[in-house]
């Protein structure tokens, strides 16, 4: 992926896909079974918000939640991906948070409805700058981490992803067309909580990148 395009992918962004579940102890908080095999979802382009702008609550929960994730910036598309060439479509990284209306959530999980209305509003994708592929030269060993006004929240190990980079790239393939600038979030570790209008979140991958959130009510 060029530098001109990686720009427009943070300009304007590509569909986000993500990975639900894909952490066994994140499933085990929330009382949900461990897939076997990916659990897929989908935020529209509008979910993406940069530092430096605000994430804006639903007025319709009361429950938002964080998830700190690792994202992977496809920077070669293609459809039916071997696992074995997978890494060859990546162009790089972001950290990435999947804030989850989780009252919202759970209502649609009972009633059998999609979690269109929990996951996919705006601004609930906060991602960092874009991170070369040449910076990450391991995925499957990063450390994870996320703070609420300084209290730690989140941390954990992407060696603990049940399916691993190589593995959803060539699944999500066989299912979703993988284009270039497409983003990927692969599931958060244990320790989501809820947060309220004013907390700021901090989130990191140990050396590599640092991010910084602010909550706001949306419509204020």
């Amino acid at each position: 992926m060029s530098a001109r395009n990686i720009a427009r992918f943070w300009e304007w962004g590509r569909k986000i896909i993500c990975v639900g579940r894909n952490y066994a102890e994140h499933a085990k908080e929330l009382k949900n079974a461990v897939p076997a095999e990916p659990l897929l979802f989908l935020k529209p382009p509008s979910a993406y918000v940069r530092e430096g702008s605000p994430i804006l609550a639903p007025a319709y929960t009361g429950e938002l939640q964080h998830e700190v994730e690792l994202g992977v910036v496809i920077g070669k598309g293609g459809a039916a991906i071997p696992r074995s060439a997978a890494m060859e479509h990546v162009a790089g990284y972001a950290l990435c948070l999947d804030m989850t209306a989780r009252d919202v959530q759970d209502e649609c999980k009972a009633k059998g409805l999609p979690w269109t209305l929990a996951k996919a509003f705006d601004t609930s994708c906060p991602v960092s700058d874009f991170i070369p592929k040449e910076r990450v030269p391991e995925p499957g060993d990063l450390e994870l981490w996320l703070t609420v006004n300084g209290q730690l929240r989140q941390r954990g190990r992407t060696s603990q992803m049940i399916f691993s980079v190589p593995h959803l790239i060539s699944y999500i393939s066989h299912v979703i067309t993988l284009e270039e600038g497409d983003l990927i979030l692969t599931g958060t570790p244990d320790g989501v909580s809820a947060v309220r209008e004013g907390d700021e979140l901090q989130a990191g991958i140990d050396g590599v990148v640092t991010v910084t959130f602010r909550v706001e009510r949306k419509g204020r």
